[in-house]
């Protein structure tokens, strides 16, 4: 679809939605699977009728470009009337950039993990907070794993160096500590100075706060360098196909939280990868956690205007608080604009994942 295609109005009996996915930069890794679950869902609602009689139509827009252009693209999308609604998969800062500027216009369903405190009228978010992710698995890996020195690695930027003071909180509170911290761009690709500092600290844990292709390119340096045969790895960001990319030699002694596995074999989880791999074959990638979260954006944004009977933002925070929807999670619901959902701690098993623990025992 060109550019000026993608700007023009909304066809009578449509409801553009913006979807904001990564098409380059480290997150880029997990554009094709967000796209192409966001389309299955998209194509579900339709084939149930649509929303308000109207058939959903993604208009897909680059969340790996700057955060001003990608915030200057919603707009025009949204002033030109070919957009009446936005979710989608981005890093916090293209978030931060969007919702001032979006939010009280039209709906926005933010997909992503991120460090939590969102609290813009209009924005409703689907993922992960540290709260919830981060705390109960560093509190189990305290007591099962014996972790009593952490050191962090991440990007540089708001989630990472948010969740990392949320960290220090957390760390205190199980009785362990953070000996060290590294903060890299996006996009690196030299990880020798922050290994170097890993084996000085003697830590024996590594929270890592990377973003797509730059977390699969410690993974590999950090088995290079035998690392993995002292500290343990937890990371709140990291799916299947990184996994793959990272190569067995990157992900021994690794583990993550999130709320969506592939290996999580439930009803709902196990109908949601025959029907997509039904709609796109066997050779279509993973549909991961970060994935699976762009087909919950969707299903919510569409529950969100179907309840209120408008796309108007006024008339949804109104009826926000009664809405549900149905995914690959089973039946998820709102608590304030944030989803409710059960969180789980893996472990890396080769290319895949095993699910170990589900952390609602350690939330405490």
């Amino acid at each position: 679809m060109t550019y000026r295609e993608q700007l023009a109005p909304a066809a009578t009996g449509t409801l553009g939605v913006a979807l904001v996915v990564p098409r380059q930069g480290p997150a880029g890794i997990f554009g094709p699977g967000c796209e192409l679950c966001a389309q299955l869902a998209a194509e579900e609602v339709n084939a149930a009728g649509g929303v308000m009689g109207r058939a959903l139509r993604l208009v897909t827009v680059d969340g790996g470009a700057p955060p001003h252009r990608v915030a200057a693209e919603v707009c025009a999308l949204i002033e030109a009337g070919a957009v009446q609604g936005v979710t989608g998969w981005h890093i916090s800062s293209v978030r931060r950039a969007l919702a001032p500027l979006i939010a009280h216009r039209v709906p926005y369903v933010y997909t992503a993990l991120y460090e939590g405190g969102e609290n813009t009228t209009g924005v409703y978010l689907t993922s992960e907070t540290p709260g919830g992710q981060l705390r109960p698995a560093m509190r189990l890996l305290a007591a099962e794993r014996r972790v009593r020195r952490w050191y962090v690695v991440g990007n540089d930027y708001v989630w990472p160096r948010h969740t990392a003071r949320a960290a220090h909180r957390y760390a205190r509170e199980s009785g362990t500590v953070i000996c060290g911290e590294s903060y890299l761009p996006l996009g690196t690709d030299d990880f020798a100075a922050p290994l170097r500092a890993i084996e000085r600290s003697e830590a024996d844990a590594v929270l890592m706060l990377l973003v797509g292709s730059d977390a699969v390119r410690f993974n590999r340096a950090f088995g290079a360098a035998a690392l993995d045969q002292r500290a343990l790895r937890l990371s709140t960001l990291m799916d299947e196909n990184m996994l793959v990319a990272s190569g067995v030699a990157g992900t021994r002694n690794l583990s993550a939280t999130a709320g969506f596995f592939g290996a999580l074999a439930t009803a709902d989880t196990l109908d949601f990868h025959g029907r997509y791999a039904g709609r796109f074959g066997p050779a279509a990638p993973a549909p991961s956690s970060l994935g699976e979260s762009c087909y919950e954006g969707v299903l919510l944004l569409a529950a969100l205007i179907a309840r209120a009977g408008s796309w108007a933002v006024t008339a949804i925070e109104g009826t926000a608080q009664e809405v549900s929807y149905e995914g690959a999670r089973g039946i998820l619901r709102l608590t304030g604009r944030h989803v409710r959902q059960r969180i789980y701690l893996a472990e890396a098993d080769g290319l895949d994942f095993r699910v170990t623990a589900d952390l609602d025992a350690w939330t405490g």
